[in-house]
């Protein structure tokens, strides 16, 4: 199994003990050191030219008290997230343009990727988690962000992350592929199929019953490969690869515009062939490469 990395998941410093002392968290963020990295509604502030895109390190403000969150420490200093959304217009500070995670990050080095999608993730979950579900009331931000409680009840409230397999389904030398309508038309990608694992589900049944669900297709043998941090705008992508038991296709026409079985001389023809394959950051793409090298 190839133990990198995928991207988004770069192994930060989190030094999460950290969050739960105060005195600690105060001082960091008086270090003349102390960094932010800026995000204005999911976007992120980014310097450097298009062949070495960097997230901007902002030096802190005082005005960005209430809208840090802290994110761990890069080269023995402290690094925040700071959410800008707040601002009509969003403030570059002189350092930058703000562009789309989804768009620039797999072009981001791998630590910089990381760090973006884990204060988008957070920064999502605050923009939806605004009141205690337990009793309505307004809920504060603690532990440095990492945490919401309640002003009334005190119940603590922490970061939702939705559980997602993504399997890439296989059958002797071929793979099979699917086309979802939410997947812009004209871009003609095939992708893995993919699916919300449920309560009380196993990762290897909501593989199963996504395949099922999404193609008709009966899936016997499931192998974990790896997973992936997808904050877009909250899952946990779990990968495996599937060994398919059936090959008729029967499409879930609601959710799937096409499926088909490929080759491997068709995906790696795949632009002579007219069609796409997922971007190179994601888990999809990682799933599909290592297949095309395994033979």
């Amino acid at each position: 199994m190839n133990n990198t990395a995928n991207h988004y998941a770069g192994g930060q410093e989190r030094a999460a003990l950290l969050r739960e002392d105060e005195t600690w968290q105060a001082a960091a963020r008086a270090r003349p050191d102390a960094r932010a990295i800026g995000l204005w509604r999911g976007q992120v502030l980014v310097v450097g030219d298009d062949a070495a895109p960097q997230a901007a390190r902002l030096a802190l403000r005082p005005e960005w008290d209430e809208t840090l969150v802290f994110l761990g420490v890069e080269a023995d200093a402290p690094l925040f997230a700071v959410d800008l959304s707040a601002h009509e217009a969003a403030p570059n500070y002189g350092a930058g343009a703000y562009y789309e995670l989804r768009g620039i990050g797999a072009r981001l080095p791998g630590q910089d990727a990381g760090w973006c999608a884990t204060a988008r993730g957070l920064f999502n979950w605050w923009a939806s988690h605004k009141f205690c579900p337990a009793c309505g009331a307004g809920l504060r931000r603690v532990r440095a962000g990492w945490v919401l409680q309640c002003a009334s009840c005190d119940r603590e409230h922490f970061p939702r992350t939705d559980s997602a397999v993504i399997m890439l389904v296989v059958k002797g030398e071929r793979v099979l592929l699917g086309q979802a309508h939410k997947f812009p038309p004209e871009r003609n990608m095939y992708s893995t199929l993919a699916g919300f694992v449920e309560p009380g589900e196993s990762l290897e049944d909501a593989v199963r019953r996504e395949v099922a669900e999404e193609v008709g297709v009966r899936v016997g043998k499931v192998h974990y490969r790896s997973s992936q941090p997808w904050p877009f705008p909250a899952s946990l992508m779990l990968g495996f690869v599937a060994q398919a038991e059936s090959e008729e296709i029967t499409l879930e026409e609601t959710e799937m515009r096409d499926a088909k079985w490929f080759t491997r001389a068709d995906l790696e023809a795949h632009a002579a062939l007219g069609f796409s394959l997922p971007p190179k950051d994601s888990i999809a793409r990682r799933l599909i490469d290592e297949w095309l090298t395994s033979a």
